[in-house]
């Protein structure tokens, strides 16, 4: 079962992290980060995202790693990042990096360490459109987000998108 949300992802990106994390992604940042599209701390997580406007991102709570690793799935998406994120808390959080905390969607998951996917795609109409690329489902950025129990691994790029050149 999915849970569907709206989000602002204001200077790019998407955060998740456990309900008890301070949140501080303040220096995952790199050149490197921004061109994987993913910066991690153990537990707070930044998806980059393609524009700086809402986003559809559709949370994906699961019991066990998805089945889609067979690569079909992965050609409906543009971009794909994994990393872990311990979850002490057992409950995830999912906001825009400038979101309300006390108001941000939370999700009620085994404590722990969890993986998380983030499967992004439409992103060339998304930026094509611009700032306006949020006023129609064919030009809005949609970002999947799918997150089971799993022990601890390195972040991994498992699809990369790049943006065209102006």
């Amino acid at each position: 079962m999915a849970t569907d949300l709206e989000l602002f992802a204001d200077y790019f990106q998407i955060h998740l992290l456990d309900d008890e994390s301070d949140g501080d992604l303040s220096d995952v940042w790199t050149e490197q980060t921004v061109l994987d599209g993913l910066g991690a701390t153990e537990d707070a997580l930044a998806i980059g995202t393609a524009v700086n406007v809402n986003v559809a991102v559709s949370v994906h709570i699961l019991a066990a790693q998805p089945d889609d690793d067979d690569g079909g799935d992965h050609q409906d998406y543009d971009h794909i990042v994994e990393a872990s994120l311990n979850l002490a808390s057992g409950r995830l959080v999912v906001l825009g990096c400038t979101d309300y905390l006390p108001d941000a969607a939370r999700f009620d998951m085994p404590a722990g360490w969890t993986r998380i996917r983030a499967s992004r795609r439409n992103l060339a109409a998304a930026v094509l459109a611009d700032i306006d690329s949020d006023n129609a489902p064919e030009t809005t950025e949609q970002l999947r987000l799918q997150a089971w129990p799993a022990p601890y691994s390195e972040p991994r790029i498992i699809k990369r998108w790049v943006r065209p050149a102006a």
